[in-house]
């Protein structure tokens, strides 16, 4: 039995109440060196948005927190049982705790910072239509200490390991197993290359050295 692979870019509705910033984002979406996304539209308000989506029906929706009519909230609360196939993602300035945890409650899958790069915002945007939660690591925290009390709830995120991308989860498992790249390569069906590019950004997302201490980070996260 074949299995389909989703190729296709992930379409994507940006709403923000500062149209500079808007197309600073596309600019950046639809940069060279960036692929898998698609920009569909944009919004500048709560009405806006609502509309927006219901006529494109995104994949993800980059949706700012605080907005002067109401903001990411407002418009999840519109939209989210309505459309539950569109996924949210929350792109702030704020870095404040309440405002993670109020806008994940309302039904956003992820929240990342402004100061995020273009190419791991898009990388952000392919892994929420995939179906992962993606935080700037900082602000995963927040989530699981909000949702550490309530019974029966599971973590919706690791915050150390999230911002690790699939593939490079992947790759880590089978490292700290003691597999050389070559038999990474051919367990992932994947390039000595690719393999080698997927080390270099594990280690420097987890601020790593070497592969004695990447083996030790992902034993410590229960990775093995």
């Amino acid at each position: 039995m074949s299995t389909t692979v989703d190729t296709d870019p992930a379409r994507v509705f940006i709403v923000d109440d500062h149209a500079l910033f808007r197309r600073g984002v596309r600019a950046e979406l639809e940069g060279p060196g960036v692929s898998g996304v698609s920009v569909v539209g944009e919004a500048g308000s709560v009405g806006e948005a609502v509309a927006g989506i219901g006529h494109y029906r995104p994949d993800v929706v980059l949706l700012d927190v605080h907005m002067p009519d109401g903001g990411g909230a407002a418009v999840l609360a519109r939209t989210r049982t309505e459309y539950p196939d569109v996924v949210f993602l929350a792109l702030s300035v704020s870095d404040a705790a309440e405002d993670v945890i109020s806008v994940i409650r309302a039904g956003a899958r992820g929240y990342v910072t402004k100061t995020i790069s273009g190419r791991d915002l898009a990388d952000a945007v392919v892994r929420v239509k995939a179906g992962d939660p993606v935080f700037s690591p900082r602000l995963a925290g927040f989530v699981l200490d909000a949702f550490a009390d309530r019974p029966g709830a599971a973590p919706p995120v690791d915050p150390e390991v999230d911002q690790l991308t699939r593939r490079e989860r992947d790759v880590l498992r089978l490292l700290a197993r003691g597999y050389a790249y070559k038999e990474i390569a051919a367990e992932l069906v994947i390039s000595i290359k690719t393999v080698e590019t997927h080390v270099s950004s594990v280690l420097r997302k987890t601020q790593s050295s070497n592969r004695h201490e990447l083996s030790r980070w992902a034993t410590d996260r229960r990775l093995v």
